[in-house]
């Protein structure tokens, strides 16, 4: 059996502003229908001998990555939360040592939560051309056949010319070229883009591991032991996990051991890490420009212009990457895509709230979207799921006034509980305990207005919670 494991503890921040820390890109829908983790999911348990998935995740991400899951109608085998990143090889250990319990005979199939790949026949065949390698003891990497001089990837040298699909030796890592170096790459035809997607034996990999950095197998293999079970998810232990050194699975194990090979793969990959990543991946115009939503332009080429909430105008500009949603504009020449990370980590120093939340913040009952904020108020358009129930709660510092626009709302409000529809409305003083829910099928929606000296999200004092949120 073959456990898919997905790793999608990324931010994802050369994406901005469509992707923030708290919703990040591959939560998104950035190259079709579904988000890029539902993709990378269907795509695993699409594989011949797949098992069931296992999601390592940011603690923060978790009700998201759930109802991606959900959606797709997959059932895990976990969803383990991360307390904090630690980079990809304790994410790696603490999916190897479950599975290692639970199968020893299994493999583990890791992939990033973030990739495109257009040709899946053809990556169910890689992935069945690696596994007699994973068998025999082989830590099996994919490596992409390169079509263009890429400086944003490592590279993965080859013992000769190679075929697809065929498992080759790895000869050495190179780190990212510059662009000569790139093209001199391309050219000898002994080398690939490291995909960052691994085949391999838990207790292989547990064992080198063990061997080359026993402090993260230390700490990740205590993490799991003293795990605990939470709703969907299991919360890896935070002391345990917090002592491991924080490193990257290559760096770790992968680039200091022999039993390697690798597959090159030739079926459509993609990492969705930048701008010009994903204009790539999308369809252009004759003038080869990627727009999304209501734009209009004049004299423009070569460009990625998307609208989230209203009309964008571009005017006589080439190259540029232009982005707006409902808080943020960014604007970009292409060749400086990979730096849009710098702008936000300005936007984390100056403490601005545009880096880490859109204005719509979902939340494991549904979401919320600032409409309007002043001096003591501020306005918000609440969406409830059917079903979904915010947890018994009070604020110190604000009282609200809600009113219903759409559906049917069960609202507690001291000790009175009330049904409201379409129209209706209630109070909620200053300090008085509530809760809202929605026992209706269609989605509720209402408008809520705060009023107070205090309005920020951190008022809040839960006394019971249903998805096992707690304090203040």
């Amino acid at each position: 059996m073959i456990v898919p494991v997905i790793l999608s503890g990324g931010s994802g921040t050369r994406l901005w502003p469509l992707s923030r820390k708290n919703h990040p890109k591959q939560l998104l829908n950035l190259t079709g229908e579904h988000s890029l983790l539902r993709n990378t999911v269907e795509r695993g348990c699409a594989l011949d001998d797949s098992g069931a998935p296992i999601v390592v995740c940011n603690e923060s991400y978790r009700f998201m990555v759930a109802e991606e899951l959900r959606s797709a109608g997959i059932e895990p085998d976990a969803i383990f939360l991360e307390p904090q990143g630690r980079n990809s090889a304790p994410a790696i250990a603490a999916a190897a040592f479950h599975i290692r319990d639970k199968d020893p005979d299994a493999l583990m199939l890791v992939m990033p939560s973030d990739h495109a790949i257009h040709d899946l026949e053809r990556f169910n065949s890689a992935i069945s051309a690696a596994v007699q390698s994973a068998r025999s003891g082989d830590l099996v990497l994919f490596g992409i056949v390169p079509d263009r001089p890429e400086t944003g990837y490592g590279y993965i040298r080859t013992s000769g010319e190679f075929e697809p699909i065929v498992p080759q030796s790895v000869r050495e890592f190179v780190e990212k070229p510059d662009l000569e170096t790139a093209k001199s790459y391309l050219q000898s035809g002994e080398y690939l883009w490291n995909a960052g997607i691994f085949l391999f034996s838990p207790d292989v990999f547990l064992e080198k591991l063990s061997q080359l950095e026993p402090e993260i197998y230390t700490a990740c293999q205590n993490a799991v032991n003293k795990a605990r079970v939470d709703l969907d998810f299991v919360r890896l232990d935070e002391e345990s996990f917090m002592s491991s050194p924080a490193e990257s699975v290559d760096y770790a194990v992968i680039e200091k051991v022999d039993n390697l090979s690798v597959v090159p793969f030739d079926g459509g990959w993609s990492d969705i890490g930048s701008w010009d990543s994903l204009m790539n991946e999308r369809e252009s115009d004759s003038a080869g420009n990627v727009i999304t939503g209501d734009v209009l332009t004049e004299n423009v080429g070569n460009s990625f212009l998307h609208s989230s909430s209203r009309l964008l105008g571009v005017v006589g500009v080439d190259d540029v990457i232009v982005v707006e949603t409902t808080d943020a504009v960014l604007v970009a020449g292409r060749e400086h895509g990979q730096e849009v990370s710098g702008l936000v980590n300005k936007l984390k120093e100056q403490c601005r709230e545009e880096a880490e939340h859109h204005r719509r913040v979902y939340r494991p009952w549904g979401s919320y979207e600032s409409v309007d904020t002043g001096d003591r108020f501020q306005v918000k358009r609440i969406i409830v799921k059917p079903g979904g129930v915010l947890s018994l709660q009070k604020h110190q510092h604000r009282a609200e006034h809600w009113v219903v626009v759409k559906g049917t709302a069960k609202v507690r409000v001291g000790d009175e509980e009330v049904l409201l529809h379409e129209d209706q409305s209630t109070y909620i003083p200053l300090g008085t305990m509530h809760r809202l829910e929605n026992p209706g099928k269609i989605d509720l929606e209402l408008i809520e207005v705060q009023t107070g000296s205090y309005l920020g999200e951190d008022d809040i004092q839960r006394f019971e919670d249903v998805y096992g949120r707690s304090g203040e």
